[in-house]
Formats: structure tokens, sequence, C-alpha cells
């Protein structure tokens, strides 16, 4: 027995990294998984990964005609979601004084304008006692320098899953934040140096980043009746980083 067998699952920004390890762990764990990314040879060798019980739709989560596609897609092929996790997210570094509009736009339109629309979007195909969770970020909880918009981005998310929780308290619909920390991922790669890289494993209590497999088993916790009474929270997995 799986702890997701026959749920049904949308996953958005899952083409690598944590999402991706997530969506494999929930398939592993005998869910479909409807994964969502913008690039459609990541999202084809996402699928591939995968290997089964999964569908790729390419679209970008800021734009809503790609999320009405999405979930015209999930609609035709299953009828209904059990466990949305709304994922994709971006983010650069930009100091006060420096930050630009398209900077601004850009963190803001698909961190909090996409997730949001996201879950809005996805309510009519929701199941009653469903699970919704959003990926926040340790930079909402530790000012960072540099990350003021990216980090206020995120942020949002931890007030809307306590008024959408109290929204949809009648459909027994929970919805929480999942808060990773620094994650070894090909995108932290692409974004920082080796400098870079070492200054954020020093925060660490344990020195090392965590991996995207480490992420995976508290998003499957989020999305199981394991977290039954777990809503309105933000669980944050960062190895104790904004703890000390």
């Amino acid at each position: 027995m799986g702890k997701l067998d026959g749920k049904v699952a949308v996953i958005t920004g899952a083409t690598t990294g944590l999402a991706l390890a997530g969506a494999k762990l929930f398939v592993d764990e005998g869910a479909y998984v409807f994964i969502t990314g913008r690039r459609q040879e990541a999202l084809d060798d996402a699928v591939k990964l995968i290997g089964r019980n999964v569908t790729g739709v390419q679209g970008d989560a800021a734009d809503l005609d790609d999320l009405d596609r999405l979930y015209d897609t999930v609609r035709r092929e299953k009828g209904a979601i059990d466990v949305l996790w709304a994922s994709a997210g971006t983010g650069e570094q930009g100091r006060l004084g420096e930050i630009t509009e398209e900077h601004f736009d850009a963190a803001f339109g698909l961190n909090a304008r996409g997730t949001l629309f996201t879950v809005q979007k996805a309510l009519p195909l929701l199941n009653d006692g469903g699970s919704i969770f959003m990926t926040g970020s340790n930079a909402s909880r530790k000012g960072y320098p540099d990350w003021s918009v990216y980090a206020g981005s995120k942020a949002v998310q931890q007030a809307w899953a306590r008024v959408w929780l109290a929204e949809l308290k009648d459909r027994r619909i929970r919805v929480n934040v999942l808060t990773p920390g620094q994650v070894a991922t090909a995108k932290q790669q692409e974004l920082f140096d080796t400098e870079t890289m070492r200054a954020f494993e020093s925060l660490i209590p344990r020195g090392e980043m965590g991996s995207p497999e480490e992420i995976a088993t508290v998003a499957l916790f989020l999305a199981s009746d394991d977290s039954s009474y777990v809503n309105g929270m933000e669980l944050v997995a960062d190895g104790g980083t904004t703890a000390v």
C-alpha cells in the first residue's frame, strides 16, 4: 500500500529539482501525477525519468491561459484532483536601490500571482478533503541581503494559507506551505558561484545542503493523510538554518 494510492496530484514547475523528486516519489507511492514546466524538452525528460502514471503539460504557471490548458487536461484525463502542489517559482538577486520593474514583475508574476491563480483555477476540480500546499522559501524568514524581492514574493504564501484554509474549511481542504532551505539543485548551481554556495552551506548546522529527495519526503507528508491534522502551517525544512 502506498501513501497516495488512487490519488491524483498536480505539481507545477516539476521538471527539475525538489518538485521533480516529489513527483517521482508521489508516483512510487501510488499517485497519478500531472506535472508542468515551461520548456518542452525538460518536461519530456522529466516524464521519461518518472516513467509511469504521469502526464506532462507544457506551460507557464504565470500564464492564465496555460493554467486553463493544464486543468482542461486534468479534467479530460482524470476528472478531479486530490493533491495540488504549487511549486513553480523563480528568483534572482537584486539589492535595494538597484531593483528594476522587470525584476519585481518576474518574481511576483510567478511566485505570487501565478501561485494564486494556480490554486484558484484548481478549485472546481479539487476533491473535498484534498491537500493544497505551496513551495515557500526560507529567504522570507531570514533576511538574506540582495533577496528582498524574492523573499517578499514568497512571504505572501503564509498569509494565503491561513486565509484560504478558513475559506475552504467546509470542504475540509487543507492549505499549507512547504518552506525549503538551501537545496542542491541544478538551478542553484546555475545561480550561485562556488563561494556563494559555500557561504550558504556554512549557515546550515550540519554543514551541507539538503537534497531534493529530502524535501520530497516532506512533500509526501503534506500530500498524504499523515498530515490530516496539519492545516494553515508553514513547514520549514531547512536543516535548522532559520532556527539558529
